[in-house]
Protein backbone atom coordinates (compact mmCIF):
# COMPACT_ATOMS: atom_id res chain seq x y z
CA UNK A 1 0.00 0.00 0.00
CA UNK A 2 1.13 3.72 -1.01
CA UNK A 3 0.71 5.79 2.03
CA UNK A 4 1.50 9.01 0.41
CA UNK A 5 -1.86 8.38 -2.16
CA UNK A 6 -4.19 7.99 0.58
CA UNK A 7 -7.79 9.79 -0.20
CA UNK A 8 -6.48 12.35 1.84
CA UNK A 9 -3.69 13.58 0.24
CA UNK A 10 -5.13 12.72 -2.98
CA UNK A 11 -7.80 15.89 -2.47
CA UNK A 12 -5.54 17.93 -0.59
CA UNK A 13 -3.18 17.79 -3.96
CA UNK A 14 -6.52 18.17 -5.77
CA UNK A 15 -7.43 21.36 -4.01
CA UNK A 16 -4.21 22.72 -4.04
CA UNK A 17 -3.72 22.08 -7.78
CA UNK A 18 -7.34 24.15 -8.53
CA UNK A 19 -6.10 26.99 -5.61
CA UNK A 20 -2.99 27.33 -7.50
CA UNK A 21 -4.37 27.60 -11.28
CA UNK A 22 -7.41 29.91 -9.44
CA UNK A 23 -4.87 32.54 -7.85
CA UNK A 24 -2.84 32.30 -11.68
CA UNK A 25 -6.07 33.05 -13.23
CA UNK A 26 -6.89 35.77 -10.49
CA UNK A 27 -3.65 37.79 -10.74
CA UNK A 28 -3.74 38.02 -14.80
CA UNK A 29 -7.36 39.32 -13.78
CA UNK A 30 -5.31 42.14 -11.74
CA UNK A 31 -3.17 42.79 -13.96
CA UNK A 32 -5.37 43.98 -16.90
CA UNK A 33 -7.70 45.67 -14.60
CA UNK A 34 -6.98 48.86 -17.37
CA UNK A 35 -7.12 46.41 -20.21
CA UNK A 36 -10.08 47.34 -22.63
CA UNK A 37 -12.15 44.53 -23.22
CA UNK A 38 -10.63 42.70 -20.99
CA UNK A 39 -13.26 39.50 -19.03
CA UNK A 40 -12.36 38.66 -15.83
CA UNK A 41 -11.95 34.81 -15.74
CA UNK A 42 -12.69 32.06 -12.49
CA UNK A 43 -12.47 28.52 -12.10
CA UNK A 44 -15.35 26.72 -10.98
CA UNK A 45 -15.69 26.56 -7.17
CA UNK A 46 -13.98 23.38 -6.06
CA UNK A 47 -16.38 21.56 -4.81
CA UNK A 48 -18.71 21.79 -8.01
CA UNK A 49 -15.37 21.02 -10.15
CA UNK A 50 -14.74 18.20 -7.59
CA UNK A 51 -18.34 16.30 -8.37
CA UNK A 52 -18.39 17.13 -12.17
CA UNK A 53 -14.60 15.54 -11.93
CA UNK A 54 -16.34 12.03 -10.07
CA UNK A 55 -18.65 11.74 -12.62
CA UNK A 56 -16.58 12.23 -15.60
CA UNK A 57 -14.46 9.46 -14.80
CA UNK A 58 -14.37 6.41 -16.65
CA UNK A 59 -12.12 3.89 -16.47
CA UNK A 60 -10.26 3.17 -19.88
CA UNK A 61 -7.51 1.15 -20.74
CA UNK A 62 -5.59 -0.17 -23.87
CA UNK A 63 -4.34 -3.02 -22.32
CA UNK A 64 -4.90 -4.96 -19.04
CA UNK A 65 -1.81 -4.18 -17.29
CA UNK A 66 -2.12 -0.45 -17.54
CA UNK A 67 -3.82 2.00 -14.76
CA UNK A 68 -7.38 3.28 -15.46
CA UNK A 69 -7.19 6.28 -16.98
CA UNK A 70 -9.08 9.75 -16.14
CA UNK A 71 -10.14 13.50 -17.06
CA UNK A 72 -8.80 16.09 -15.37
CA UNK A 73 -11.85 18.74 -15.45
CA UNK A 74 -10.99 20.26 -12.06
CA UNK A 75 -8.71 22.79 -13.87
CA UNK A 76 -11.37 23.94 -16.70
CA UNK A 77 -12.03 27.90 -16.59
CA UNK A 78 -15.96 28.46 -15.84
CA UNK A 79 -17.17 30.12 -19.13
CA UNK A 80 -20.52 30.71 -17.74
CA UNK A 81 -18.88 33.43 -15.36
CA UNK A 82 -20.46 36.90 -16.04
CA UNK A 83 -19.63 40.15 -15.00
CA UNK A 84 -21.21 42.49 -13.13
CA UNK A 85 -20.43 45.32 -14.43
CA UNK A 86 -18.61 47.02 -17.42
CA UNK A 87 -16.37 50.06 -17.72
CA UNK A 88 -16.59 52.42 -20.62
CA UNK A 89 -13.74 50.84 -22.27
CA UNK A 90 -15.67 47.39 -22.20
CA UNK A 91 -13.37 45.79 -19.11
CA UNK A 92 -14.97 43.79 -16.67
CA UNK A 93 -12.95 43.13 -13.81
CA UNK A 94 -13.64 44.85 -10.20
CA UNK A 95 -11.01 44.73 -8.32
CA UNK A 96 -12.24 44.86 -5.09
CA UNK A 97 -14.08 41.37 -6.32
CA UNK A 98 -10.55 39.87 -7.46
CA UNK A 99 -8.93 40.54 -4.46
CA UNK A 100 -11.60 39.02 -2.50
CA UNK A 101 -11.21 35.73 -4.20
CA UNK A 102 -7.73 35.67 -3.77
CA UNK A 103 -7.79 36.31 -0.45
CA UNK A 104 -10.38 33.05 -0.31
CA UNK A 105 -8.41 31.33 -2.28
CA UNK A 106 -5.33 31.85 0.25
CA UNK A 107 -7.46 30.66 2.75
CA UNK A 108 -8.39 27.63 0.94
CA UNK A 109 -4.65 26.75 0.45
CA UNK A 110 -3.81 27.66 3.43
CA UNK A 111 -6.56 24.69 4.46
CA UNK A 112 -5.27 22.28 2.67
CA UNK A 113 -1.86 22.61 3.12
CA UNK A 114 -2.68 22.35 7.31
CA UNK A 115 -4.46 18.94 6.39
CA UNK A 116 -1.33 17.93 4.65
CA UNK A 117 0.92 18.69 7.86
CA UNK A 118 -1.55 17.11 9.75
CA UNK A 119 -2.01 13.87 8.21
CA UNK A 120 1.62 13.82 7.84
CA UNK A 121 2.02 14.45 11.33
CA UNK A 122 -0.36 11.35 12.49
CA UNK A 123 1.81 9.13 9.78
CA UNK A 124 4.96 10.04 11.51
CA UNK A 125 3.57 9.87 14.93
CA UNK A 126 2.06 5.77 13.86
CA UNK A 127 5.79 4.94 12.70
CA UNK A 128 7.48 6.11 15.63
CA UNK A 129 9.13 9.65 14.92
CA UNK A 130 7.07 11.95 16.33
CA UNK A 131 9.01 15.98 16.30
Amino acid sequence: MDFWRTPVMDLAERRLAWADQRQHLLAQNIANADTPNWQAKDLRPFDAALSRAAAAVSPIRTDPKHLIGTQDVLLQKDPTIRPAERAPDGNAVALEDELTKVADTETMQRFATNIYQKYMGLFRLACGRAQ
